[in-house]
Protein backbone atom coordinates (compact mmCIF):
# COMPACT_ATOMS: atom_id res chain seq x y z
CA UNK A 1 0.00 0.00 0.00
CA UNK A 2 1.04 3.83 -1.35
CA UNK A 3 2.26 5.92 1.96
CA UNK A 4 2.08 9.31 1.79
CA UNK A 5 5.42 10.18 4.05
CA UNK A 6 3.82 14.17 4.33
CA UNK A 7 0.70 13.23 5.85
CA UNK A 8 2.64 10.45 7.98
CA UNK A 9 5.01 13.27 9.58
CA UNK A 10 1.35 15.55 9.69
CA UNK A 11 -0.18 12.64 11.88
CA UNK A 12 3.08 12.49 13.94
CA UNK A 13 3.31 15.83 14.82
CA UNK A 14 -0.63 16.00 15.65
CA UNK A 15 -0.37 13.20 17.76
CA UNK A 16 2.91 14.13 19.36
CA UNK A 17 1.20 17.60 20.05
CA UNK A 18 -2.32 15.97 21.33
CA UNK A 19 0.27 14.06 23.48
CA UNK A 20 2.31 16.76 25.21
CA UNK A 21 -1.71 17.90 26.52
CA UNK A 22 -2.92 14.15 28.08
CA UNK A 23 -5.08 14.42 24.50
CA UNK A 24 -7.07 17.08 26.53
CA UNK A 25 -8.96 19.26 23.67
CA UNK A 26 -9.88 22.29 25.94
CA UNK A 27 -5.88 22.73 26.04
CA UNK A 28 -5.15 21.77 22.72
CA UNK A 29 -7.56 24.51 21.41
CA UNK A 30 -5.97 26.98 23.70
CA UNK A 31 -2.57 26.34 22.73
CA UNK A 32 -3.64 26.49 18.83
CA UNK A 33 -5.17 29.99 19.42
CA UNK A 34 -2.17 31.19 21.82
CA UNK A 35 -0.04 30.14 18.98
CA UNK A 36 -2.40 31.70 16.18
CA UNK A 37 -2.97 35.30 18.46
CA UNK A 38 1.46 35.54 18.66
CA UNK A 39 1.91 34.19 15.05
CA UNK A 40 1.75 37.91 13.30
CA UNK A 41 -0.27 36.10 10.38
CA UNK A 42 -3.04 38.08 8.98
CA UNK A 43 -6.69 35.74 10.21
CA UNK A 44 -9.21 36.20 7.70
CA UNK A 45 -12.71 34.80 9.16
CA UNK A 46 -15.41 35.04 6.61
CA UNK A 47 -18.76 34.16 7.84
CA UNK A 48 -21.03 31.10 7.49
CA UNK A 49 -22.82 30.91 4.49
CA UNK A 50 -26.65 29.70 5.21
CA UNK A 51 -28.19 27.21 3.11
CA UNK A 52 -30.16 28.22 0.54
CA UNK A 53 -34.30 27.90 1.77
CA UNK A 54 -35.69 28.45 -1.72
CA UNK A 55 -35.91 25.77 -4.58
CA UNK A 56 -36.20 26.52 -7.99
CA UNK A 57 -39.62 26.13 -9.49
CA UNK A 58 -38.22 25.28 -12.68
CA UNK A 59 -35.56 22.41 -11.59
CA UNK A 60 -38.37 20.49 -9.85
CA UNK A 61 -41.87 21.45 -11.57
CA UNK A 62 -43.66 17.88 -11.33
CA UNK A 63 -42.01 16.71 -7.92
CA UNK A 64 -43.17 20.02 -6.14
CA UNK A 65 -46.81 19.60 -8.21
CA UNK A 66 -47.80 16.05 -7.07
CA UNK A 67 -45.82 16.65 -3.16
CA UNK A 68 -48.59 19.41 -3.33
CA UNK A 69 -50.94 17.31 -4.52
CA UNK A 70 -50.67 14.38 -2.31
CA UNK A 71 -50.67 16.96 0.64
CA UNK A 72 -53.89 18.38 -0.60
CA UNK A 73 -55.00 14.70 -0.53
CA UNK A 74 -53.76 13.69 2.68
CA UNK A 75 -55.26 16.81 4.39
CA UNK A 76 -58.73 16.46 2.96
CA UNK A 77 -59.21 12.83 3.57
CA UNK A 78 -58.20 13.51 7.26
CA UNK A 79 -61.19 15.83 7.57
CA UNK A 80 -63.65 13.93 5.29
CA UNK A 81 -63.28 10.54 7.65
Amino acid sequence: MWKDEILEEIYRIREEHAKSFNYDLQAICDDLRQKQAVSNRQIISQPLKQPSRQHSKSLHPTSTARRNSKFKIQNSNRYTE
